[in-house]
């Protein structure tokens, strides 16, 4: 019944074909777009900006994205954001996250002594919290 009523005639749109569509591909050379936002941003800033989220996290996955975002940076966290991030490994209740955040500040700092150094300061936050560093847990 129905193919009784088609003409046979086609208009070109309501063709559709399966073939991919080759499209004209637009290169934009010069400048390159960064992200925006903490370009300027002073070490004093991103300590407040770091403290302040580390503060207010909730769980273990806004901790460990926060830790991974406070680690990206080409510097070496200061001491009050190791010791917000890791009272709120303890406030998640993981272990393991806080004996990590030892090993990123170990990685980030130059030499040695500058690890020992940020291992004195936050001494007494460790025993308050219980937290053994990866050399201390012999592993």
């Amino acid at each position: 019944m129905l193919r009784a009523a088609f003409t046979g005639v086609v208009s070109r749109s309501a063709v559709r074909s399966t073939a991919p569509v080759a499209r004209r591909a637009t290169m934009v050379m010069g400048a390159r777009m960064y992200s925006a936002g903490h370009e300027d941003e002073s070490f004093e800033s991103y300590t407040e900006r770091y403290v302040k989220f580390f503060d207010g996290v909730e769980d273990l996955f806004e901790l460990q994205r926060g830790l991974n975002n406070a680690f990206a940076y080409d510097l070496v966290p200061a001491p009050s954001v190791v010791e917000s991030a890791l009272r709120a490994s303890r406030r998640v209740n993981d272990y393991a996250t806080a004996v990590r955040i030892f090993e990123g500040v170990k990685e980030k700092t130059e030499n040695e002594d500058q690890y020992k150094q940020y291992l004195d300061e936050l001494a007494p936050v460790r025993e308050e919290l219980g937290v053994a560093t990866k050399e201390e847990l012999n592993l």
